[in-house]
């Protein structure tokens, strides 16, 4: 992955002051409106690749969530609740109605709490390569993770996405404090299981076939929603419930999975299906 490999063609870029946070957002192309979650130290420039293709059918809203990107961090941890509760105050803010939400990795966590936690202001979901449980994870990877914080921040230097917050951040200074930041989050257990069997949105499961938690895992989500439990029957009519769909991407790892064709294009045939 290379820096620009990560960026995007500047869309109409906007701040928003909701609960608290001046959050900024970027618009791009026409349609019925998509809000677009990126990873952990990344914005939404990291959708690059494909956010052309997903503009081309959509209006597409790619927000820098707390801390990251354009939007400057506030005093508060970084929780994908409370960054959840930021993106359901930004569709209010924008009088949109009942957007599609879509995000990747800590994106797809805060994507997953918009639709637990305000589900009336959702259409459709997505949420990909997001655990739903930490110990789902590889053990290596909790290892490396325990390792990330400001003193991690001089070995970063070459990554994309430390050129990126440099690039973009109001305060380029601050890296370091996100590294702290996305640690200390990190290390924190949690366990959705039991708010994820309750979803009330049409989702999405994606994952990458080489991710950072097992295949199995995302199966294990897709068993919450009702499905992988039968056979869906020759028109369909015994698939999930609620509508839920699940896709593991072959080819892929947790780090380029965002960029894939194959990303952009399970997203939008789950978003069109019925249209």
């Amino acid at each position: 992955m290379t820096a620009t490999t990560w960026s995007a063609d500047a869309g109409s870029g906007q701040y928003a002051e909701v609960n608290g946070i001046n959050l900024y957002y970027e618009t791009h192309g026409t349609g019925r409106p998509m809000i677009l979650l990126h990873g952990g130290l990344g914005s939404g420039e990291m959708f690059g690749p494909v956010l052309p293709v997903l503009a081309g059918h959509h209006q597409v809203i790619a927000v820098d969530l707390q801390g990251h990107g354009r939007t400057a961090d506030i005093d508060r941890p970084l929780d994908v609740r409370l960054m959840a509760d930021d993106v359901a105050a930004l569709i209010d803010h924008l009088g949109l109605d009942r957007p599609a939400v879509v995000g990747y990795s800590l994106g797809g966590g805060v994507a997953l709490q918009v639709a637990i936690r305000h589900p009336q202001k959702v259409g459709r979901l997505v949420s990909a390569s997001a655990h739903i449980r930490r110990d789902a994870i590889y053990s290596e990877m909790l290892q490396q993770q325990g390792q990330v914080s400001a003193a991690a921040a001089e070995f970063m230097k070459e990554t994309p996405m430390y050129e990126l917050y440099q690039r973009v951040a109001p305060r380029p200074e601050d890296f370091p404090r996100l590294l702290d930041k996305i640690g200390e989050a990190m290390a924190k257990d949690f366990d959705f299981t039991d708010e994820v069997r309750g979803l009330q949105v049409p989702t999405l499961i994606v994952a990458a076939d080489a991710d950072m938690a097992p295949p199995s895992h995302f199966v294990e989500v897709f068993n919450l929603l009702d499905g992988g439990l039968r056979d869906g029957g020759w028109m369909g009519e015994s698939r999930p419930k609620g509508g839920h769909a699940l896709a593991i991407l072959p080819g892929l790892t947790h780090y380029d999975v965002f960029l894939s064709p194959l990303f952009a294009a399970v997203t939008l045939a789950f978003l069109d299906q019925d249209r």
